[in-house]
Parts: C-alpha cells; sequence; structure tokens
C-alpha cells in the first residue's frame, strides 16, 4: 500500500488535458482530483479493508496567501476585499480501525503506512463524495463558484509541483459566499475540521 500511495504522490503536478483518470496516466501528470480518484480505485481494489473515502474541501484563500503560495499573476485574481475559495479532494482511509486523511497531491516525506499524510490546504468545511465524485465536485463548484473568475483560474498552469504548495485553485467565491451556504442549508453533510491534520492512526 505504501509503494502505491508514493507512486502517486511522485507523479508530477499538472492538469492533464481532460480532468480523468485516463488522461492523467497517458499524460503522467495530474491534480488533487485525478490523483485521489485513481487512489482510490486502486486501493478499493488492492486494499479493500481501507474503505477509501473521496472526500471535498472548500477553504478560503485571501490575495496574501495566494502570493505566497502561486505568485504574482495568479494572486491579480484575487480580490482585495475577499477572497477566493478552493476545493481540494483528498482520502481518508480505515487504518486500525481509525479514519486517517491521506493526501496524494504533493511528494514529500516518505509516508509510514499509519499516520496521515497531511493536508494541502487550509482549514475549510469537509463533503464526503458519493458514488459519483466528479460530478459532487462539479455540484460544489455550481454553488461556490463564479464561473468566470474560475475560468480565469484554470487557465493558470503553474511552473512545476515544487513551486506550489496547494492545489490549483478551481472555485472562486467571496468569503461570505461558502460560509452563508451551510448557515442556510443546515442538512447538509458537512463536517468542520480543524487546521490541523487529523490525529495518526494507533499503532
Amino acid at each position: 500500500m505504501v509503494e502505491l500511495v508514493e507512486a502517486v504522490r511522485a507523479l508530477p503536478y499538472g492538469r492533464p488535458s481532460e480532468r480523468t483518470v485516463e488522461e492523467m496516466l497517458r499524460e503522467r501528470r495530474g491534480t488533487c482530483s485525478t490523483k485521489h480518484l485513481f487512489l482510490a480505485q486502486r486501493l478499493a481494489e488492492q486494499f479493500p479493508e481501507t474503505q477509501p473515502l473521496i472526500v471535498h474541501r472548500i477553504y478560503r484563500l485571501d490575495r496574501a496567501k495566494a502570493l505566497q503560495r502561486y505568485g504574482e499573476q495568479v494572486a491579480q485574481t484575487v480580490p482585495e476585499d475577499s477572497c477566493l475559495a478552493d476545493v481540494h479532494r483528498y482520502l481518508t482511509i480505515l487504518l486500525d480501525g481509525q479514519r486517517v486523511a491521506i493526501d496524494a497531491t504533493f511528494p514529500g516525506p516518505a509516508w509510514n503506512g499509519c499516520s496521515v499524510l497531511p493536508l494541502a490546504c487550509g482549514a475549510g468545511d469537509d463533503y464526503p463524495t458519493g458514488e459519483d465524485p466528479d460530478a459532487d465536485r462539479r455540484a460544489l463548484e455550481a454553488e461556490h463558484c463564479d464561473t468566470a473568475i474560475l475560468r480565469v483560474l484554470r487557465s493558470r498552469r503553474f511552473k512545476s509541483a515544487t513551486e506550489v504548495r496547494d492545489p490549483a485553485i478551481s472555485v472562486a467565491c467571496s468569503t461570505t459566499s461558502a460560509s452563508s451556504s451551510s448557515r442556510d442549508n443546515p442538512t447538509k453533510d458537512t463536517t468542520k475540521f480543524a487546521a490541523q491534520p487529523l490525529p495518526p492512526a494507533t499503532t
């Protein structure tokens, strides 16, 4: 299992021509969306006891953070008095009876196979997915994004994964848009997590 996770992490970060697992494998590059969809499929096939679950997190990004993470070009798309919201995809898996977060978006220190792989994003609202993770993501985008800014952001490509600390920005909205949606729809299956990663599994 460790080898599988590390192989996905080692794939260069970049958006395939199409946001599909097939294009990711063909072009040998992927984002949080394609990497975790592929990883969830393989874990379910090879390690069904881990019960992989894809989760989408909506977190907000202000201009200062955008400048630090992505550079001036992307930062200029963030309104000075507001923010952008990013939809980031990651996994949770079952290890020793506990749900553990796994984020294979970027390479880093080798995973030990029993603890958290920290998320490549800030704190936010988490939405576990259903049978069609891509449809769930599109629904979140439709609910929260400014489509005009979204098209601009998707046209930006980062020079290399080593220059990027967070996943590509994919949803734009005001600060109040993302937070008010949870208040307006309290029945939504949403879980708020702190900025820290989930605690490591008991070994």
